[in-house]
């Protein structure tokens, strides 16, 4: 392709997320050649690519992936015979003439969603324009790099009630390096989907029978949730919590108070009537923690107040974004909230951050932390209220010299926020933990607790989950680990596999030791082929399988063949269970 700049100069012009763009409107164009009357949805630059949304001519078979390298080949033509890109600013009545004579109707209807006063600007090359704000390259011949990835469903402006589009992604790169680098890292997503995890260690299913979006954990995954658990609740025992237990159902009142209704209720499920009177599953487990501190009245000297629950919840997730154990409609959030003091506040929020920092480096993972400020709308509160909760989860984050990145506008609507990114093995960032600083209600349920004066004071709610959804939090463990999880999480930690018939009362043996010391362990069945049960060990990623022979059971050792290695030691069967428990009390990352 020829080039007006070097390709360094044209990199520095022009930033990645331009080019993605640009090369979104160049595959665009390449479909509308390739199928004449096809309708335009949107077309934007995404992390790591782009997509752009179609409506097919009536009667189009739908796209497969065999279409892509077609649309692929258009691209490069187009991008060599049409490369330069030009824009003009319309009128909008000028912009919707054209675009109902083009019978681009969703094009149309997307005219509406520009604000009044704001310039209508539409983006060619060639024959070939596009509604857009821009920016874009100045020409699509530069040397750059594209791969079409995939073909997707996706509704129209993303209300399922809209027509199905298909949505064609892909990315672009300016060297060839950088895109085979990112098409090898797709491939390593790939490996580590969760869902073909989940569906080859047996960890978990969905049930169209029970409805989208609810995840069924099989005894497998169902182990490592317990042993999260386990450890959830030591750290929170240890750190002066105490456990609570709410219902999953409430009268739909209470959450009218609380502003959930107002503020929260296009993701809360529908009604129910009981006694005649509508009832809510609950979305959040604030409020029945609130009900239990309303039920008596509170001392300063009680305070601060620390509940805990693994409480489930319930929310209204459209079914185009559901997505195995990561986007569900009912999980498990792993909650508790502090009811404080003003002079106990800082010091608590500073108590919960050391605790986030404390779980997700336990399980490896390094984190971001945001602050989330106020957003532009549906808020309650008054900017003083407001300003005093930011300046306290400032000043807790200071005191640990935890670094906070901005985010601007990304608070609850009750108040500001620290939000916890984590990054996994591969480098993606993972939304988990949060902690909350809420004056607002306390207010809207009247809490107050009597102080050192004998007058009533308002207390201060924190709300807080380390974890967030344990679904969520587990799906993406499996990701992160690929499977093999660490010794202390493995669903199965051992797998003691007799050579003959003869060994298998040793291995039983073995076996009911350490199951007796609560470990997780199976006995493999000596009528297979030995090196069949090798597999079978190796594909449910159990980290240590233990041979046993002749020799072992009357040395009493057994031969360690540790997972992802093909060598054996022979130890002792006394010191291979001394290195076992280590590794669980530590919970050490290492096998």
């Amino acid at each position: 392709m020829s080039k007006t700049a070097p390709a360094s100069q044209v990199e520095e012009l022009f930033p990645l997320s331009t080019l993605r763009h640009s090369v979104a409107h160049l595959m665009a164009s390449a479909v509308g050649n390739l199928y004449p009357g096809v309708k335009f949805g949107f077309g934007p630059s995404i992390d790591n690519g782009f997509y752009y949304d179609f409506d097919l001519p009536e009667g189009t078979a739908a796209l497969e992936s065999k279409d892509l390298k077609r649309i692929e080949k258009e691209m490069r033509r187009l991008a060599k015979k049409t490369p330069e890109m030009a824009v003009e600013t319309l009128t909008r009545d000028e912009a919707r003439a054209r675009l109902v004579a083009a019978g681009q109707a969703l094009k149309v209807e997307a005219i509406e969603l520009i604000p009044e006063g704001e310039e209508i600007t539409f983006w060619s090359h060639g024959d070939w324009y596009d509604l857009c704000e821009g920016p874009h390259v100045d020409r699509l011949d530069h040397d750059y790099f594209f791969k079409l990835q995939t073909i997707a469903g996706a509704y129209w402006r993303g209300d399922e009630n809209n027509p199905m589009l298909q949505r064609i992604y892909g990315t672009a790169f300016w060297s060839k390096e950088e895109l085979d680098e990112h098409l090898a890292w797709l491939e390593e997503v790939k490996l580590r989907d969760h869902r073909r995890i989940g569906t080859e260690m047996d960890l978990f299913s969905t049930h169209a029978e029970a409805g989208s979006g609810f995840v069924f954990w099989h005894p497998n995954l169902a182990n490592v949730r317990l042993e999260i658990e386990k450890f959830w609740w030591e750290e929170h025992l240890k750190r002066g919590y105490d456990p609570v237990y709410t219902p999953h159902v409430s009268k739909e009142e209470l959450f009218a108070v609380s502003g959930h209704l107002e503020n929260y209720g296009d993701m809360m499920y529908a009604p129910m009537m009981l006694d005649d009177m509508p009832y809510r599953t609950k979305p959040m487990n604030c409020p029945g923690h609130i009900l239990i501190y309303q039920n008596r009245g509170h001392s300063y000297r009680e305070l601060p107040l620390r509940w805990a629950e693994l409480g489930t919840v319930y929310r209204y997730e459209r079914s185009g974004v559901l997505h195995g154990m990561l986007r569900v409609r009912g999980f498990t959030q792993d909650d508790a909230h502090v009811f404080c003091t003003p002079g106990q506040l800082e010091a608590e929020i500073a108590s919960v951050l050391g605790l986030v920092d404390f779980m997700l480096k336990t399980f490896g993972f390094e984190y971001t932390a945001y602050l989330a400020t106020r957003p532009s709308e549906k808020t309650i509160g008054d900017d003083s209220v407001w300003e005093q909760a930011t300046a306290a989860l400032v000043g807790a984050a200071n005191s640990l010299s935890m670094p906070l990145e901005l985010d601007e506008g990304g608070g609850a609507f009750y108040g500001p926020k620290i939000d916890f990114k984590v990054r996994d093995a591969i480098g993606r960032e993972w939304q988990n933990s949060t902690v909350q600083c809420d004056f607002n209600l306390p207010e809207r349920f009247d809490l107050t607790y009597t102080g050192e004066d004998g007058q009533p004071h308002r207390p201060i709610l924190i709300h807080r989950a380390v974890l967030g959804s344990l679904e969520r939090f587990v799906g993406g463990l499996i990701e992160h680990f690929g499977g093999r999880f660490p010794v202390w999480l493995a669903p199965t930690q051992v797998a003691l596999i007799p050579i003959q018939e003869d060994h298998v009362a040793y291995c039983e043996e073995l076996a009911g030791l350490l199951r007796a010391e609560g470990f997780r362990v199976t006995c493999k069945d000596a009528s297979s082929h030995m090196n069949k049960r090798i597999k079978e060990a190796q594909k449910a990623q159990v980290p240590y399988m233990l041979i046993a022979g002749e020799r072992e059971a009357v040395d009493r050792t057994v031969a360690l063949r540790r997972r992802g290695t093909r060598e054996q030691d022979v130890v002792s069967f006394e010191e291979f269970a001394k290195m076992l428990r280590e590794k669980r009390a530590t919970r050490s990352l290492e096998i």
